[in-house]
Order: structure tokens, then C-alpha cells, then sequence
């Protein structure tokens, strides 16, 4: 049964791609408009399906297992351009990757930049993104449900658009040369293998040094976890005050705390968990049989003749 919608979150658009409101138009638009470098490599997700995650795992490949010195040199040494725009793309040490939420045919392409893919359950993405909405003032969707944001989600009216019509801009390209494509249940299950494959793909010198020496993959494997990323990167991704944050002062960054600000978010608010439980199958503990069917029934027409009904079959 649909459910009326009586309260959105806070989205702009451009290009026909909706986008969260409180980001800058001006980086969103050079994150759109940037011409990749050969060495580039850029990490793409739909929302809440693995990005940040991914994020770890690469930096601390091109790392070789080496710490950060502290949590907040993140942003700059993995920046979410869709978010920083210019200033993240220029100040991002190299080796380094680029994260962004755009779809492939409105992907900064060339065919010398590598890309690193990632696909989640549909039903999972739907509960993390509507967390994510809700807990992050910026959407000024505190008070939001459930049940209303699904309907969003079924209907393509959540940042980034459709999820399905994301995937399917991607799908076609998962085996090209300059692509890496795997899935958030594979990081979840074996992130040891996905690792090794990852830093074959990302140059030789990366497999080389685990190769040569164990303590590196253990290292990677260590701060690529998801207890310890979480634990680090609450303070990265805390904007609901903008009080803790100590690192690079992004022009981006201070936007949408500014924005936030101008909501005038209440004083009590659900904590801010920009990572959350990172496990698979909580839809289970929010979706009705009715939502589940109608989801379902969703996948199987949009995906038919895909692959992704393996992955995710219908349950």
C-alpha cells in the first residue's frame, strides 16, 4: 500500500541529478565538469553502498598499510568532490582517489583513470540512506519516516535519483579493463581477497608490498575494518555542530555547515553516524511484506536479463 508523502528532504538539481541542497553548487558543478587526470582514480557508489568504506580499503592500499597520522587527514586524502569540488580534487595527496555518487554518464570519464565500483542489496541502501537522511541536519529531515521515505526511494526522489537506473548506467561497464567492480556483501565476506585483487588492479607496486611483506595486509586489513573506521571517522563526518572538526578547511565543507546551521536544527537531534551498522540484511527489521513485494517487484522488472538478480535475488 503506497503511503502519502508529507515531508521531503532538502535536495537541489542539476544536470537532472538531484543532489543534497546543502552542498555548494559551484563544487558540484566542477566535480561535473572536471577532466580526469591518466593517473586518476575515482571510487563510485550510489549512496550509502560502500563508498566510505571503499575509501578506507583504497587509501590504505596506496598506503601501504601506513597509518594516519590523524583521523581528520581523511577528507583531504580520500575528498568526496561531489561535495569539495576543485579545492578537494587539487589538495588530495597522489596517490589518492576521488569519491563521488554521480552516475556513469555523468562521470568525470577517461579511459587512463581507473574506477572502483560498488553495489549493495537495494534493501539495505534504502534503510542506511534513510538514516543517513534523517540524521544529517543539512536534509532537514529529522522528524521523517520510515515509510515515507521508502516511497522516495521507490520512485527515483532521493539524491542521486533511482537506484536502479545508477546501477544500470554502471552495469554495462563492469568488466571494462579500467574497472574494478565488486559488491558491499563481497567486503562484508572476504575482504582479504578483495583487497588483494584491488591492489593487483590499482598498480604492481601495491601487490608487490604485500607480497613482500605480511605485515602490510594485516595493516590494511586492520584499518580498513569496520570497527576501527568508525571509531575514526566519527570526528571526520561530524558537521552537526561543526565544533570538533580540526582538519582541512574546505570551502565545501564550511557550506554545508553553514547551511545546516540556517535550518536551525533542534537542539535534540538523532546521533549523527555517517557509518552506521554496516551490516547486511537489516532491511529485514524494517520492511513490511508489503514494502518487500513492491521493492521486489521493482528489481525484477528494472534488472531483467541482469546479473544483479543473482547477487540479490528476491526474497
Amino acid at each position: 500500500m503506497t503511503v502519502e508523502v508529507q515531508k521531503r528532504p532538502r535536495y537541489a538539481i542539476m544536470n537532472g541529478i538531484l543532489y543534497p541542497e546543502m552542498f555548494s553548487r559551484k563544487c558540484f558543478k566542477e566535480a561535473l565538469d572536471y577532466k580526469p587526470q591518466p593517473e586518476d582514480v575515482f571510487i563510485d557508489t550510489y549512496p550509502k553502498c560502500g563508498s566510505t568504506w571503499m575509501q578506507n580499503v583504497v587509501l590504505y592500499i596506496f598506503r601501504k598499510g601506513k597509518e594516519l597520522d590523524h583521523p581528520t587527514e581523511f577528507l583531504r586524502a580520500a575528498p568526496f568532490i561531489d561535495m569539495l569540488g576543485m579545492e578537494g580534487i587539487n589538495s588530495m595527496p597522489r596517490p589518492g582517489a576521488f569519491k563521488t555518487h554521480l552516475p556513469y554518464s555523468h562521470l568525470p570519464y577517461s579511459s587512463e583513470a581507473k574506477y572502483i565500483f560498488v553495489a549493495r542489496n537495494p534493501k539495505d541502501c534504502c534503510v542506511s540512506l534513510f538514516y543517513h537522511t534523517r540524521n544529517k541536519p543539512g536534509f532537514r529531515y529529522w522528524d521523517g519516516e520510515f515509510n515515507e521515505f521508502f516511497e522516495l526511494f521507490m520512485a527515483g526522489q532521493v539524491e542521486y535519483n533511482d537506484y536502479f537506473d545508477h546501477l544500470l548506467d554502471w552495469y554495462p561497464h563492469r568488466n571494462d579493463p579500467n574497472v574494478f567492480y565488486t559488491r558491499f556483501e563481497d567486503l562484508k565476506k572476504d575482504m582479504k581477497s578483495i583487497v588483494l585483487k584491488l591492489s593487483k588492479f590499482l598498480g604492481q607496486e601495491y601487490i608487490d608490498a604485500i607480497e613482500k611483506d605480511n605485515s602490510v595486509l594485516n595493516n590494511i586489513l586492520q584499518y580498513s575494518g569496520f570497527d576501527y573506521m568508525k571509531k575514526k571517522l566519527s570526528e571526520v563526518h561530524d558537521i552537526q555542530k561543526g565544533t570538533r572538526f580540526a582538519g582541512p578547511v574546505f570551502e565545501g565543507r564550511n557550506h554545508c555547515i553553514k547551511f545546516a546551521a540556517s535550518l536551525n536544527p533542534p537542539d535534540e537531534l538523532p546521533e549523527l553516524q555517517f557509518v552506521r551498522k554496516g551490516i547486511v540484511g537489516d532491511w529485514k527489521n524494517h520492511f513490511s511484506p508489503d514494502q518487500n513485494v513492491r521493492l521486489n517487484k521493482n528489481m525484477l522488472e528494472k534488472m531483467e536479463g541482469t546479473e544483479v538478480l543473482q547477487w540479490y535475488p528476491v526474497d
